[in-house]
């Protein structure tokens, strides 16, 4: 609502009436404004008569409808419950309060305001959608049967089949009524907005450009069309057209501002999450889900991968969020199973494990989104946590082409070439990945560390470690290296590992596998497949030991050395 469209001509400006006789233009008639569906200059027309006492007829009642059709739902609800308080009140005043109510969101007092008004098709309407949010179907039916074929009821059937994921029965209503009213230009929207849903994002654009012709500066137009930019193109793409929509300052801004804030987050790739999404939370349905979103993205990025040792604030805060949402639409089932995946494996807690991959399986088999990315994506997540990863490599195989230059399904993908023993292929799949925080992960890091060793390249592993801070994470990484190098006859890098581990921790089975390590380079030498100058290098490592053993390894060492005239 742009307040500066609403200042009628007062203060030092002349008497309206000398405006008129100097510019020849009338004040325009209520009945007028509302025709032209102006509700700002409406409502200022009408706060102007009440201020200078020339109260229209229902002057109140008006008010209080273009207040609401301007979006300031609390003004409306003021004026109406003011008006139910007086003894002549119009019954007709409670379905009006109780409209106000519900796109507050108290639906409760909605109810309880509309069974206090005469039986009607809007009453009718409006107990269909509550019964809806209450999710109680037998309300929602009886509320169905007593629908008319008329296109208010139509409209509303249309938005309940909407709300509930049934897009194509939208689709279809919608059609039907445009067919017989093409003027109905903003059905377009709607239908748009299904298409939207249903991932046909350049079908919705087609549709959408139909209304943004007449009107260009509609809000909920411009903002799908943001919506479908953000899908087909990236996030500065879709910011580009709302700051088309901001810098026209139309008076429906006021009314989408905050649906516009939410998705600039979105947009903006998370930025100012935890300013603008929290007080959204209970007012647009998605804030909700974007904001699990954001605390996911803070922690993890791949279905293996949690960087914090015990639970994380961000994924608990995650899961506060989401534990008590009942899933109605896919991406609510998959993003429960996400969250439920995150902290299973923070907590260990294979229960949560189990529910994560429940809630993966039953998008992916079912029959809406067996043959979509999103529900092929589910079905790989479903078989990651059953560690069945020849499946896994079925499904993300079937949607790659769409994935190479994303970082979180290359990781996974990755990983699962991994676990099937496919090394060279894993290896090269990770060293695609560009994102720093999955780089500098651990499970990255061990991951492409058994690779190298695997595709014989021990060195590169070696180097991953030093480049490593000394931790918790370090040392494991040193313990991968130590072991996978010895089985895969590695023997050097494995004998440097253990000595390291050796001058870490005390534990005689470190010793034990650098002194097997060093043996088997000894044996490298000798068969000629290890420089021979390796040697003076064994010799300081095993040096490094206090042990009764030692002596005797050197001993053996070095005669042979003298014997062979390599200098030690």
């Amino acid at each position: 609502m742009m307040l500066s469209r609403a200042k009628p001509a007062v203060g030092g400006t002349p008497p309206p009436g000398d405006r008129r006789r100097k510019k020849g233009k009338k004040v325009p008639q209520l009945e007028e404004l509302l025709a032209l569906r102006d509700f700002t200059g409406a409502i200022a027309l009408l706060e102007f008569k009440r201020h200078v006492g020339e109260q229209e007829e229902d002057a109140d009642l008006w008010i209080g409808y273009t207040a609401f059709h301007l979006g300031d739902y609390k003004r409306a609800l003021e004026e109406y419950e003011a008006l139910t308080k007086q003894p002549d009140c119009n019954p007709d005043v409670w379905v009006n309060l109780a409209c106000t109510y519900f796109f507050l969101g108290m639906y409760m007092q909605a109810e309880q305001a509309a069974l206090k008004g005469p039986k009607s098709r809007l009453q009718n309407r409006l107990l269909f959608h509550l019964a809806h949010k209450f999710s109680d179907e037998k309300k929602l039916m009886s509320s169905h049967q007593n629908l008319q074929d008329i296109t208010e009821d139509q409209l509303s059937l249309a938005s309940i089949h909407y709300m509930r994921s049934h897009y194509q029965e939208a689709i279809d209503i919608y059609k039907r009524i445009l067919l017989d009213n093409r003027e109905y230009l903003a059905l377009n929207v709607y239908v748009a907005l299904c298409y939207y849903k249903l991932d046909y994002y350049d079908v919705s654009q087609e549709v959408l450009a139909v209304y943004l012709q007449q009107v260009p500066d509609s809000t909920i137009a411009l903002n799908l069309k943001a919506c479908n930019h953000f899908r087909l193109y990236n996030g500065k793409a879709a910011e580009a057209e709302l700051k088309n929509l901001t810098d026209s300052a139309s008076s429906s801004f006021e009314f989408g501002k905050e649906l516009i804030r939410h998705n600039l987050v979105v947009f903006r790739g998370g930025e100012g999450a935890l300013q603008v999404l929290p007080p959204l939370v209970d007012v647009i349905p998605e804030a909700r889900l974007n904001l699990v979103i954001y605390y996911l993205r803070q922690v993890c990025y791949g279905l293996s991968c949690i960087l914090t040792s015990g639970i994380s604030d961000d994924v608990q805060e995650a899961y506060n969020l989401i534990k008590d949402l009942e899933p109605t639409a896919p991406q609510e089932y998959i993003l429960k199973g996400v969250v439920n995946a995150a902290l299973g494996q923070e907590m260990g807690s294979r229960d949560h494990l189990k529910i994560a991959q429940q809630f993966f399986q039953l998008v992916g088999e079912s029959a809406s989104e067996c043959d979509t990315i999103p529900g092929r994506q589910c079905m790989s997540s479903c078989f990651f946590l059953l560690r069945q990863f020849g499946n896994v490599l079925i499904y993300l195989n079937s949607v790659k082409s769409y994935f190479y230059n994303d970082d979180t399904f290359n990781f996974n993908y990755a990983q699962a070439k991994a676990a099937m023993g496919n090394f060279s292929e894993a290896e090269e799949v990770f060293l695609l990945i560009q994102s720093e925080k999955i780089k500098n992960d651990f499970v990255y890091l061990s991951w492409l560390a058994r690779c190298y060793i695997m595709n014989k390249k021990p060195q590169l592993a070696w180097k991953l470690y030093l480049k490593m801070e000394t931790s918790g994470e370090s040392f494991n990484l040193l313990q991968l290296i130590a072991n996978d190098c010895y089985k895969m006859r590695q023997f050097y890098y494995s004998a440097k590992a253990f000595d390291v581990l050796e001058r870490l921790d005390s534990n005689p089975e470190y010793w034990e596998g650098k002194r097997g390590a060093c043996v088997g380079v000894f044996q490298m030498i000798i068969a000629g497949r290890e420089a021979k100058e390796t040697i003076r290098e064994v010799l300081h490592l095993l040096k490094s030991t206090s042990n009764s053993q030692v002596e005797y390894i050197v001993r053996i060492m070095k005669k042979w050395a003298k014997e062979n005239r390599v200098p030690v």
